[in-house]
């Protein structure tokens, strides 16, 4: 249905091939006036004239905002603290950067007046709902136009995007013989299409964006101390420094030494399987030094808890349901666990690895004592007796009736 005259959509917005094409295509096909709306999280100079390609490509308006602070504080620490990581590999960096571009798209569509908001993604990737479930979230209203699962839609693939930004004179950095979908923000970049889509074939040298090849590496390690408050990074080698510099430098640090290239092949919400290569240097050492620290600072129960609780996070951050009740929820739970998770951990880089090289915490429960095999006052190693025995009384129990439940089977047999 076509727009009223003066009705307007709020695009986000890139200029990448995909939002490059969408923005005149809304205009040609449905006659919106396109707000673009780009959102600073990071992504180098991705963002460089864009506002001037906005413009030349139809835009009334071209919105950019630096979202890098509110990105690190209200998003990327709530979930480093969850201690969520999506199949065992998959840091979320471009999930949980979704909800926060569309979450401020509203706010800009609330302020110019638009009717809609748009996106560019396909109708086959996760990046649909997490734009869409939060536009359902906090403003209901807003009509959604999803390009890529529009019947008028026709640029179906990769190359015939090419082909209509050749022809309308868009300027694209993609061609046909290297099309690959990269997403890019402070916390790491993806890498997707092209020959990645083949399992089989090995993410060559050029691919890698923000980090070396491990083969190219330098052959001494180097080491990073990461001081935590509450859960939180403030410091970095003994000084405080904030969150958006702190990513920003252990970026340059671990992708130096090729820490966080992960490449996996993981289970879409939409349903199938897709394999991306992704490159994440500083968030694999904060998630790695988080993880040590909790090691060190949270008891056993509440430990173990909150391991199942980071997979349901890692879900909802995953889904697109950031603003859902749930999540909320879970934040409440993962800020209690947080309170003790202070102190320091030095981290070796070498070789695409980032290990543990030492933690130490006011709030540590490791006793050395208690710890050591030297035996004390500490520890009554013959309370260990009654426990075992207790503890293993229903295994017992069950040993028993299964003995004479065989004794009972062999005699029939031998009757036999």
């Amino acid at each position: 249905m076509a727009a009223k005259k003066g009705d307007k959509v709020v695009l986000a917005y890139s200029g990448g091939l995909d939002t490059s094409v969408i923005l005149p295509w809304l205009k040609e096909t449905y006659g919106y006036e396109v707000v673009a709306f780009a959102a600073e999280l990071g992504q180098g100079d991705e963002l460089k004239g864009i506002q001037k390609k906005a413009l030349a490509t139809g835009a009334v308006r071209c919105v950019v905002k630096d979202l890098r602070k509110e990105f690190v504080e209200e998003y990327l620490w709530p979930m480093l603290k969850s201690g969520a990581v999506y199949e065992n590999g998959y840091l979320l960096g471009t999930s949980i950067a979704r909800p926060l571009i569309a979450k401020h798209q509203v706010e800009v569509a609330h302020q110019t007046g638009a009717t809609a908001v748009s996106h560019g993604a396909t109708g086959k990737g996760n990046d649909q709902v997490r734009f869409e479930l939060t536009f359902m979230a906090l403003d209901p209203s807003l009509k959604i136009i999803a390009p890529w699962k529009d019947p008028n839609f026709t640029l179906t693939s990769r190359e015939a995007a090419v082909e209509y930004a050749k022809k309308h004179k868009i300027p694209i950095e993609q061609t046909r013989k290297k099309i690959y979908s990269r997403d890019r923000n402070l916390w790491h970049i993806s890498h997707e299409g092209a020959d990645l889509e083949d399992p089989w074939n090995e993410p060559q040298d050029p691919l890698f964006v923000m980090s070396r090849p491990v083969s190219k590496t330098p052959n001494r390690p180097e080491y990073v101390e990461i001081g935590f408050e509450q859960g939180v990074p403030v410091k970095l080698g003994g000084r405080a420094v904030g969150g958006v510099r702190l990513i920003e430098t252990l970026n340059e640090i671990g992708g130096r030494h090729g820490v966080g290239q992960a490449d996996l092949v993981e289970n879409r919400l939409v349903g199938m399987k897709s394999r991306g290569v992704y490159e994440t240097p500083g968030g694999t050492i904060l998630t790695t030094a988080h993880r040590a620290l909790e090691m060190l600072t949270l008891e056993r129960e509440t430990m173990h808890y909150k391991q199942q609780i980071a997979l349901k996070y890692a879900e909802l951050v995953y889904y697109g349901q950031w603003f859902c009740p749930l999540r909320e929820a879970l934040d409440a739970f993962v800020n209690v666990t947080q309170e003790t998770v202070t102190g320091t951990v030095r981290l070796k880089l070498f070789k695409g690895q980032a290990t543990l090289a030492g933690t130490r915490s006011p709030k540590s429960l490791y006793n050395p004592k208690l710890a050591s095999f030297t035996m004390g006052q500490e520890y009554n190693s013959t309370d260990a007796t009654g426990f075992i025995r207790l503890f293993g009384l229903p295994m017992k129990a069950a040993g028993i009736v299964g003995r004479q439940g065989s004794k009972a089977a062999s005699t029939k047999r031998k009757k036999r």
